[in-house]
């Protein structure tokens, strides 16, 4: 799963590149993902995740613990 963010599951999407005569070429926008390890308290153990700044944010603000219950939920092997 590759340029997959494991929190949000944002995705590359297609758009236009637009030139200045206005011709349009098709282009992939990329999620901005990150590799970040996070110690996981609970389990005393290191997580690696592949993650977006967005759900970088969202692990800031409810706690690693929060978010790895919900990806474990849905069925994520973490």
């Amino acid at each position: 799963m590759a340029r997959v963010c494991q929190v949000t599951g944002k995705t590359p999407i297609k758009g236009h590149k637009v030139s200045f005569s206005n011709k349009k070429a098709l282009r992939r926008f990329l999620p901005n993902l990150q590799t970040k390890r996070f110690f996981f308290a609970e389990e005393d153990r290191w997580v690696t995740l592949k993650l977006s700044s967005h759900a970088i944010r969202i692990i800031n603000k409810r706690g690693l613990a929060a978010v790895v219950k919900e990806l474990r939920a849905s069925g994520q092997t973490i």
